[in-house]
């Protein structure tokens, strides 16, 4: 990484700015991030649709609600699973992600263009990562979800299923960024499998040690305020 500073696994929050409806209060996990461009998935989008109507042998392991959230506006109709692992090596994930290397790349990449997490094929071994899922940043990895869930049944200690991603070009994110879009901040593991994913946007908010504090109590509707 020499041009753009990886972001990967950092959290971007929209700012009360964003007028896009699709990233309207949204908390986005960044999965990849370089020159080449952004990929992540909103973390605060449940649906109505139960993880044991599309994934049956994933729904036990997944975190309450035990539903499918949106990732993003791409790919609806492909699943990905992000995971937590904990007592991975703190760092670990930092320096995988600034390799350079895109998640698509890493974590293979369906027939239709949608990312999804390295098999055991991929050479995960003991002392490694656990087969069937691939580290992005400290505790949070991308599963396999074509790997058997017991593989990983022992091990997670929270999954999340979601329906597309969001992604940005080359150079795009950046532009955002530039317009005041997006506050970048740390994310936390407890973030992917939030029990309450409809307050997730003020929490972040609340825990950052300086200014953002305040903007979680920016009202929902400016207007009435």
């Amino acid at each position: 990484m020499t041009e753009v500073s990886s972001l990967t696994g950092r959290l971007l929050v929209a700012t009360p700015a964003l007028a896009d409806p699709n990233f309207d209060r949204a908390v986005v996990l960044l999965l990849d991030h370089d020159e080449e461009g952004s990929l992540g998935v909103i973390l605060n989008r449940p649906t109505p649709v139960g993880v044991a109507d599309i994934l049956a042998p994933w729904a036990e392991l997944a975190g309450e609600p035990g539903v499918v959230f949106q990732g993003g506006p791409v790919s609806l109709d492909s699943a990905l699973g992000v995971a937590v692992v904990p007592g991975g090596p703190p760092g670990e994930g930092a320096a995988s992600a600034g390799s350079g290397t895109r998640a698509g790349a890493s974590a293979g990449v369906a027939g239709d263009g949608f990312p999804q997490a390295a098999g055991a094929a991929d050479g995960a071994g003991p002392g490694d990562e656990p087969l069937g899922w691939r580290r992005v940043h400290g505790a949070i990895g991308l599963v396999d979800l074509e790997a058997p869930p017991e593989l990983l049944a022992t091990v997670l200690g929270s999954l999340r299923i979601f329906a597309g991603y969001a992604g940005w070009g080359p150079g795009q994110l950046e532009d955002e960024l530039v317009e005041g879009a997006w506050y970048v901040v740390e994310s936390e593991p407890g973030d992917v499998s939030s029990p309450d994913p409809e307050q997730l946007w003020r929490a972040v908010l609340r825990r950052q040690r300086n200014e953002l504090a305040m903007v979680a109590t920016y009202p929902d509707d400016p207007s009435l305020n």
